[in-house]
């Protein structure tokens, strides 16, 4: 059975940090992409970051220069640093794993950050 495992949010003031990490367990194929999406309340839910397995990366253009998102292929971990936070970026933050024909999602992880 596949799970995602996120750790990391929590409360922190405005130009703070936080670093939210994903586990993953269950997975049989190597992860071809991971991602970060987020949802505030009212909004949809968005792509934050991803990362290929080469490496590759993509941001959303409100969180590049502050956001990190890295990988650890042996331990099927994913990791978003993030920097300088603003209250805009103040969301339920989602981990998502491709692997083989699977589209997995965690349970999701508050980040709240206070002006």
């Amino acid at each position: 059975q596949v799970q995602l495992v996120e750790s990391g949010g929590g409360l922190v003031q405005a130009g703070g940090s936080l670093t939210l990490s994903c586990a993953a367990s269950g997975i049989s194929s190597s992860i071809t992409r991971a991602s970060w999406y987020r949802q505030a309340p009212g909004k949809q839910r968005e792509l934050v970051a991803h990362v290929v397995r080469g490496g590759s990366t993509i941001y959303t253009d409100s969180v590049k220069g502050r956001f990190t998102i890295s990988r650890d292929n042996a331990k099927n971990t994913v990791h978003l640093q993030m920097n300088s936070l603003k209250p805009e970026d103040t969301a339920v933050y989602y981990c998502n794993v491709v692997a083989g024909f699977g589209n997995y999602w965690g349970q999701g992880t508050q980040v709240t950050v206070s002006s």
